[in-house]
């Protein structure tokens, strides 16, 4: 291909002495001696008296070659200047297939890029630093900006206000922390561009006085002739330590009496201490201190023991624990706000099983009512506590306590069934309480009463389906109760085997099912007296009627003696026709009834 016009092509001086020429080398796929062929030359002009001293005519010009270039990723050609400040050169690319051209006029004094500093050093103090550097000497006014790169990565850019000035001065900053300088330079009259940076400076401000308030909290218990009381501290946002910590002071005196107050100094790889006080007020601070002084102090007052306080300490006390529960972001808790109260203190530990418990607290301002309390340390299935404290001019009052878990799992354990009581259509199971104690992974929230025949369906009246793992069907009967500790359950069929367990359940749910009990109802006894007197009475009944057949016979149905039989109408005297008469005077009646009177008259 025939050559380009040359891309971005631009002179420059470093020192006044020399002009440096570079552009952008173009790809012609022509190699060896038909390879591209740089040519950098100046014209001279014969300016006219009326018109620009810039503008000239091109038929008076004059071209010659200043310098042969060299080109690797980037080509450039330089020259001595001498005493020649205004100049006009022309860059000609040429090759067999054709040729281009890229001027530029320029004033050497306009086109300083000067060479980067060096030899920077710091001066520092708690809040400044101040920059030396040295560059190189030109003829030319410099000015200089600096650049402070901050811990948290954040950049600021500081100019020094006087040309020639090799010092600059950066206010503000954090005491013994560390900051990362660099400086660059550019002509303070005709700027051109700015020069490389200088090698970066690390350095590091001085120790001063730590700001701010360590954040306190402490732990009481009660002992004999008085309490235990732990503190502890750490480090919050607001607390600057503008050093290192070599130490921490605890300060404690009792209020009423105004007497001494006593301190401890503890180290720096500690971050709680334990004192003994007796039953009174007391006064307590903790400060940090660094190698130039003492922090503000950081104050808790501890009231005047009470015998709520021992309760509270052995658990027999009347506040109650509120059952809390887990999200995906950590243990909701909500509380009742009380005006009277400037801030509120939640605690708990982190590992409740250990000792240390890990404590930690957190402060949340007065018109909160409602936290998420998150930690790495939460696992599913560890039941944590909380206790949330109202304060008032640093002194803390306990106003509820709480209890829940991350994440529920289910129990693991199941009820132990004691009782089995068995009819021929029932069963009633009865177990032992369920100790929801700390260690449970979930708050116990009922039972679940599951019954099957061995053979067929289950489809009793009042149960729900569940079906197993092996499709298996159960009848399902649920409880949410956790306090109850028996259960009946009816319409079982007489002179069938079942099996029957009884599972407690969390808000994580219940353990799989492995394990069955198994019982056999009875027959059912009203069908067997049913049967007896159906069938079995009049057996023996009729075994009976038959062994003693005539006498049932002349017992039930008796003989009907005929009147013709009768020895009373054997006379022979009056007979009338076949039938014979028998005289009322030859019969001796025992007793006579007349039917009617009437009757009599007639006879």
């Amino acid at each position: 291909e025939p050559p380009d016009t040359p891309k971005d092509f631009s002179c420059q001086t470093r020192d006044m002495k020399r002009v440096t020429c570079t552009w952008r080398k173009e790809e012609t796929y022509l190699y060896g001696k038909n390879s591209p062929q740089y040519t950098l030359s100046k014209t001279q002009h014969l300016p006219l008296p009326c018109l620009h001293p810039l503008t000239f005519f091109d038929r008076s010009s004059q071209k010659m070659a200043l310098c042969k270039a060299s080109c690797s990723k980037q080509c450039s050609c330089s020259w001595h200047i001498g005493q020649q400040w205004i100049w006009n050169v022309t860059l000609t690319v040429e090759n067999p297939l054709g040729k281009k051209t890229a001027s530029d006029v320029f004033d050497v004094k306009h086109r300083m890029y000067p060479a980067a500093p060096f030899q920077v050093w710091e001066d520092c103090t708690d809040t400044e630093m101040t920059l030396y550097w040295n560059y190189k000497n030109t003829e030319i006014e410099l000015f200089c900006q600096t650049e402070v790169v901050q811990p948290d990565g954040k950049v600021e850019l500081h100019n020094s206000s006087v040309p020639d000035s090799r010092r600059v001065t950066v206010r503000g900053l954090r005491p013994h922390t560390e900051y990362t300088a660099r400086v660059r330079c550019g002509a303070a009259r005709h700027f051109w561009r700015w020069s490389e940076w200088s090698q970066p400076l690390t350095a590091r401000t001085k120790e001063g006085t730590p700001s701010g308030k360590l954040d306190i909290w402490r732990e009481i218990t009660p002992v004999l002739k008085g309490r235990n009381v732990t503190l502890f501290w750490k480090q919050t946002p607001s607390f600057q330590a503008n050093g290192k910590i070599i130490l921490y002071e605890v300060t404690w005196e009792k209020i009423e009496d105004g007497s001494q107050p006593e301190s401890i100094s503890i180290s720096s790889v500690y971050n709680s201490s334990r004192i003994f006080i007796d039953n009174h007020s007391y006064r307590i601070s903790v400060r940090a201190k660094n190698n130039v002084n003492f922090s503000l102090p950081s104050i808790l007052i501890i009231s005047r023991a009470t015998d709520n306080e021992f309760c509270s300490f052995l658990g027999t006390e009347e506040l109650k624990e509120g059952q809390v529960n887990g999200t995906d972001d950590g243990i909701f808790l909500s509380w009742e706000p009380r005006s009277i109260y400037d801030s509120y203190i939640i605690d708990w530990c982190n590992f409740p099983g250990l000792q240390p418990c890990d404590l930690q607290w957190k402060r949340f301002g007065p018109n909160i009512s409602s936290a998420v309390i998150s930690s790495a340390a939460f696992v599913p299935g560890v039941r944590y506590k909380f206790h949330i404290y109202g304060s008032v001019a640093n002194r803390a009052s306990l106003l509820e306590k709480k209890i829940g878990y991350l994440k529920e799992l289910p129990p693991r354990l199941d009820p132990i069934v004691r009782k089995v009581d068995l009819t021929y259509n029932s069963v009633t199971l009865s177990w032992d309480s369920y100790l929801a104690n700390e260690s449970e992974p979930g708050f116990v929230r009922g039972y679940h009463v599951y019954v099957s025949p061995i053979k067929g369906n289950c489809n009793l009246k009042g149960s729900k389906k569940h079906i197993l793992s092996d499709e298996s069907e159960l009848c399902k009967y649920t409880i949410e109760n956790p306090e109850e500790k028996r259960y009946t359950v009816k319409h079982l069929m007489p002179n069938t085997k079942y099996k029957i367990v009884v599972k407690a359940f969390t808000g994580g749910g219940e353990t799989p099912i492995v394990n069955f009990r198994y019982i056999d109802t009875p027959y059912n006894s009203n069908m067997l007296y049913f049967i007896f007197l159906l069938v079995i009475v009049p057996t023996l009944v009729a075994a009976i009627c038959h062994w003693k057949m005539k006498w049932v016979k002349e017992w039930c149905c008796p003989v009907i003696p005929s009147p013709n039989k009768s020895k009373v109408l054997s006379f022979k005297e009056f007979k009338i026709d076949s039938e014979k008469v028998l005289k009322i005077n030859d019969c001796l009646p025992d007793m006579l009834a007349v039917d009617s009177n009437a009757e009599a008259h007639k006879l």
